[in-house]
């Protein structure tokens, strides 16, 4: 199937799923009455759906009777001449050969009356499936905007398939500020509407405003439908206020009966800063409000000029054809007249439209093309959403799926059923995105090219650790393993192997008695370990510091003593393992996430990990101290010597490994930590054994207590 058939067949499942759709969060004025919601639409393989608020609530009959030459309708103009560029860009991609060959783009248009809560039902409904969308409305939440500038919608982890076409407010609210502040304006008021877009401008303003050491002197907000007596009282407010300085961050509809009010009231001398939202709209730059708004200051969108766009608009024609309505609508409204072919919407007597009526005699924001601000955002937003298409297209089918990420942040296509649904936990949509398959667990394994090359280390080790008891238990009446110890010595090499074999436990899918296991054992044994070092480490230092066989201080550390500071010092690690898998054991766990399913062992209890590596490194300092301070002893094999050089490498090992580890994603991570217990592993080995062993086998001559001590033998 060609990539333009799979882009074309889910949409038959689309269309006939809008067929069953019934929107009831739109509000009544886009439904002009009816059951259905007006639309704009037309058919295409590829449909874009467009909100735009063309209409808004008429100011009050009762504002209106001393401003009889202002003419007030229903019908936003500009909002309609954003819609109408909507569309000339459509039909100017459908025209465009190589942008989407074969490919025709279509459009659902529909009223959100400026309506908020519709904005957010909308957006919270088809946001997730990142269905593209041209939207208005400043605080919208869905695909590609091209005037929701809120700040609120910056946050990826909320409104992840958000994308704009205009800058945020966070700019604008500087720009407003350093305004202010550079005329010397540190004494304002506020003025804004019920929206995000007024909400979280008028509250960065003011955040910003105040640490450069402004103060707001008032705020007033406008609602969505102010009440004569509302308007009547923020105007009140705004006489009585000393600050003669006001900054408004809120659209142009929202602001007509306040300013109705204000002229009334002949009210001048305040000093207007405003937002881009009304600071070019044609509502209020009538001479009506000249007194009023004279020497307002504001920031706007840059205007540019759109070839072709003039003549498209003023091309505009009815139809009595299906999908018109919206076309009609704006027909009867701008020119005060009623179309033959509609049905009266109103009892008022209408002169009749021919339809041939011609709109570059008029002059409104609908035909004003001179230099296009929000409208070149929509042209750029319904681009936007071309080119995303064009990749998808485009991508290589064989090469990796990140070669077409950018365009499924835009468009997602399933858009071969009519709904789209959730896939549960470990479960991905496959390739086609038609059905949901088990992901596959990662973990280190046995098998992995990784988990062999450890599992062959740690054999290794064992197997070098054996071969070393053996040798030392052949030669255990010699005085090279006498003066060492050989109990301890025995005692040592039994817990390396534990070391050695304790690593094994990391490797495999993690179960129910490994995950118990495995921190308990490798806690344990390196512990064993260590404390038998120490106890190695104080024997050197006695007996380098004591005169005679029998003297006071060998009597003392006997091995009787030798074996209770052994246990004394391996005890509290048993207790603290003991009652950490039996408090709060660590589990099986798959953690999904955007790279696959990684399984791991869960601990609830993370500091039960750190205090048994605390106490691990606890007994490592002592060790690294008390032989530290016997490495210069006078003695042929000076075991304190080793011991020191293989605590250095046990620290610096586990000194590396907390960063490695906590850096390191899924079964790196426990591939650190099992390096981490073989590279302290064969440092001990190597530095305290592997010397004796070559005395012992090689140079046979110096394994005599001479040899040792360097005195002669009694």
């Amino acid at each position: 199937m060609r990539k333009e058939e799979a882009v074309r067949e889910p949409l038959r499942g689309l269309r006939k799923g809008e067929e069953k759709s019934k929107d009831s969060s739109l509000p009544e004025c886009a439904k002009l009455g009816g059951s259905e919601p007006i639309v704009l639409h037309s058919d295409g393989d590829v449909v874009i759906g467009g909100f735009f608020p063309l209409h808004y609530v008429a100011s009050k009959p009762e504002l209106f009777i001393h401003f009889h030459s202002l003419l007030f309708v229903s019908l936003y103009h500009t909002a309609f001449h954003w819609m109408m560029t909507m569309i000339f860009a459509v039909d100017e991609i459908n025209r465009n050969s190589s942008l989407l060959p074969g490919v025709k783009l279509g459009y659902r248009i529909m009223d959100s009356c400026d309506h908020v809560h519709t904005s957010l039902a909308v957006a919270h409904t088809l946001g997730p499936f990142n269905i593209p969308l041209v939207i208005n409305c400043l605080m919208t939440f869905n695909n590609v905007s091209y005037f929701a500038t809120c700040t609120c919608l910056t946050d990826k982890h909320l409104y992840p398939s958000f994308l704009r076409t205009v800058p945020s407010d966070l700019f604008q609210v500087r720009g407003l500020v350093k305004l202010v502040t550079y005329f010397g304006w540190f004494w304002v008021g506020t003025i804004g509407a019920t929206d995000d877009y007024s909400l979280y401008g008028i509250q960065a303003f003011s955040i910003q405003f105040g640490q450069q050491g402004g103060c707001v002197a008032f705020h007033l907000t406008i609602p969505t439908s102010p009440t004569v007596a509302e308007i009547q009282k923020m105007a009140d407010k705004l006489q009585r206020s000393t600050a003669r300085v006001v900054v408004v961050f809120a659209k142009d509809v929202h602001l007509l009966d306040l300013f109705l009010e204000l002229t009334r009231r002949n009210m001048t001398g305040i000093q207007w800063v405003v937002s881009e939202a009304w600071m070019t709209a044609s509502q209020l730059t009538t001479p009506d409000f000249h007194n009023l708004l004279e020497g307002t200051l504001g920031f706007s969108f840059p205007g540019v000029s759109i070839p072709g766009l003039e003549e498209f608009l003023l091309n505009v024609r009815p139809s009595p054809k299906p999908g018109m309505e919206l076309v009609n609508m704006f027909w009867e409204e701008y020119f005060g007249c009623k179309l033959e072919f509609e049905r009266d919407r109103s009892a008022v007597k209408k002169t009749v439209c021919t339809g041939s009526e011609d709109l570059s005699y008029t002059d409104s924001s609908y035909s004003d093309v001179s230099q296009v601000r929000i409208s070149y955002n929509v042209y750029k937003a319904v681009y936007a959403v071309a080119h995303a298409l064009h990749t998808f297209l485009n991508c290589n089918s064989t090469g990796p799926i990140s070669d077409c990420l950018h365009a499924y942040s835009v468009l997602c296509v399933f858009k071969g059923s009519t709904e789209c649904i959730k896939c549960p936990e470990y479960f991905w949509s496959d390739k086609e995105k038609v059905k949901c398959v088990a992901g596959e667990e990662e973990f280190l394994s046995f098998n992995d090219t990784m988990g062999i090359i450890l599992v062959a280390i740690t054999l290794l080790g064992f197997i070098l650790t054996t071969i070393i008891t053996i040798v030392f238990h052949s030669f255990r009446y010699t005085p090279i393993v006498k003066a060492n110890n050989s109990e301890i010595s025995f005692l040592l090499l039994l817990s390396l192997k534990l070391c050695f074999l304790c690593s094994l436990v990391f490797i495999g899918q993690p179960s129910w008695w490994t995950c118990r296991l495995r921190q308990a054992a490798f806690g344990v044994s390196f512990v064993l370990c260590l404390s038998c070092l120490l106890v190695k480490t104080i024997v050197v230092l006695l007996a380098f510091h004591t005169n005679g066989p029998a003297s006071r201080g060998r009597m003392l550390f006997g091995t009787s003593q030798q074996r209770i500071l052994i246990l004394c010092t391996t005890a509290p690690q048993i207790f603290l393992s003991t009652g950490w898998v039996l408090g709060a054991p660590p589990f099986p766990f798959r953690n999904s996430n955007y790279q696959g399913i990684t399984g791991k062992c869960k601990e609830p209890w993370p500091p039960g990990f750190y205090l048994l590596l605390g106490y691990i490194g606890l007994l490592a300092f002592v060790c690294l101290l008390l032989a530290f301070l016997g490495r210069k002893l006078p003695d042929t094999f000076n075991e304190a010597k080793l011991i020191t050089f293989s605590m250095l490498i046990f620290w610096a090992v586990w000194i590396s490994f907390i960063p490695a580890y906590v850096s390191s994603p899924g079964k790196f991570s426990v591939a650190v930590e099992i390096f981490a217990i073989l590279a302290s592993s064969f440092g001990l080995l190597l530095c305290i054994f592997v010397p004796k062993c070559y005395i012992i086998l090689l140079h046979p001559e110096r394994n005599i207590k001479k040899g040792m001590t360097g005195k002669n033998p009694r």
